[in-house]
């Protein structure tokens, strides 16, 4: 019974998210106040239906109910109790049911929380994050559905993955789930900004500490997967520069330039069409990832599924918001007022530069993790891509950022002195110096 009432409320969540992603944009476009107010309850009551389908499941597992085809598939009664909570998200279809958790659970945190928030931006980007949550319920509905049953239900189960039985999975996958999704929520802003045409400074201060909450959970998820490789397989092995590892690293980057290029919005209302971009591509990044890990194109410890039918129902969703995102900026990204101006000296200047090798870096992890996969579709020629490119093409990009890191704190805004910024630093480069040599003479 628990479990058919966690199928329900996943039926109820998608029709749901359907209300909240037509009526609050309606509403946000005439700006129709009856409707805008539908937003933040109606955001609430996804989340809660959705963590009623997610603890049904829990309970499933808690209980071993092998009646359930999920849980025989991934667990046996004489797991521990760490594993058997753990093994809810150690497969595909719990894992998307987690994702959609998180997913939901952000559009709550703006519905409850963004009182602050204009009425309109609101109503519109909770709308937008609705219309991604509609798409990856169906997903799970059509696909993936976590809650089928055995007709005749096994004594025992199958166990879960023996490298899985790990501390780290319960700890690795919600951290890096809560940044890869945590990025909806700066996309939704993006789009509903600029379906609206309201982009400007406070629109970089209302987003930007979303983007920060996001980035860092992928830091710490992308920390502890790290550290759980190196002492299950050994540093350097099996996941070095392993393809889905990729999948999270690159939107990371693309992450921690919109967080530089949001702050330079805020306080000069300048790099809006490119703020906006990379709000859409970090999103987009995170897309990816998900698609690579659950479609079969790749081959890895990390990949969940290896079904081509979930691999092309998530290629339709990837086209849908990626492509439909990019549409409405090429529309609307020219209509964008130009903000203000800076000298190159100066610490807008400075978060440029940095953007700009952080996504030549990403293009370049883009580049080694996909090039492999499009040459086997064109011509049928298998090659893999490993550290000698990717310590070729990332690394010189990343000594020169990482020179340029110190300055940019000590410039000023709008025009920068960059001796006297040298003269400032003068310290650190001392410090740097001495702990140079003090590892070279270890």
């Amino acid at each position: 019974m628990i479990v058919e009432l966690g199928h329900y409320a996943l039926v109820l969540a998608f029709a749901l998210s359907l209300i909240q992603s037509v009526l609050p944009m309606v509403g946000a476009v005439r700006e129709d106040s009856r409707l805008m107010a539908i937003a933040p309850p109606v955001s609430v009551a996804l989340f809660m239906l959705v963590a009623v389908s997610f603890a049904a499941l829990t309970v499933a597992y808690l209980s071993s109910d092998f009646s359930v085809v999920n849980v025989w598939e991934n667990s046996h009664s004489a797991k521990p109790l760490i594993y058997k909570i753990s093994g809810v998200w150690g497969n595909h279809e719990g894992s998307v049911l987690l994702w959609v958790l998180i997913l939901v659970f952000f559009g709550a945190l703006v519905g409850f929380f963004g009182t602050n928030i204009p009425a309109s931006l609101r109503a519109a980007t909770l709308a937008v994050q609705s219309w991604v949550t509609a798409g990856f319920i169906l997903f799970i509905l059509a696909t993936s559905n976590p809650f089928n049953r055995i007709v005749q239900a096994p004594l025992e189960g199958n166990g879960l993955n023996p490298i899985l039985q790990d501390i780290g999975l319960a700890i690795h996958p919600p951290l890096l789930y809560i940044g890869y999704v945590g990025f909806s929520i700066t996309f939704s802003f993006a789009v509903a900004a600029l379906i609206l045409g309201r982009l400007d400074a406070a629109w970089a201060r209302w987003v930007r500490p979303w983007t920060l909450l996001a980035w860092v959970f992928l830091t710490a998820g992308i920390a502890m997967g790290s550290y759980w490789a190196y002492y299950e397989l050994g540093w350097g092995g099996w996941w070095f520069w392993d393809p889905v590892e990729n999948a999270s690293f690159m939107p990371w980057l693309a992450g921690t330039a919109l967080l530089h290029s949001a702050i330079v919005m805020e306080k000069r209302d300048a790099l809006k069409v490119w703020t906006v971009l990379l709000a859409i591509f970090t999103f987009s990044l995170s897309l990816l990832g998900t698609f690579l890990v659950r479609s079969g194109v790749l081959t890895s410890v990390h990949a969940f599924a290896t079904d081509p039918e979930r691999g092309v129902f998530i290629l339709v969703l990837l086209c849908l918001f990626i492509g439909g995102s990019l549409t409405l900026y090429a529309w609307r990204a020219p209509m964008l007022k130009q903000g203000g101006l800076f000298a190159p000296i100066s610490r807008e200047g400075a978060l440029v530069l940095n953007n700009l090798f952080l996504t030549a870096a990403t293009v370049a992890v883009f580049v080694g993790t996909l090039y492999p996969l499009a040459l086997d579709v064109i011509t049928g020629e298998k090659i893999s891509v490993g550290a000698p490119f990717f310590n070729l093409t990332f690394g010189p990009l990343m000594i020169p950022l990482l020179i340029a890191v110190p300055f940019g704190p000590v410039l000023a805004w709008k025009r920068g002195d960059l001796l006297a910024a040298s003269q400032r630093l003068y310290a650190a480069f001392g410090i740097a110096i001495l702990a140079c040599l003090f590892t070279l003479w270890l």
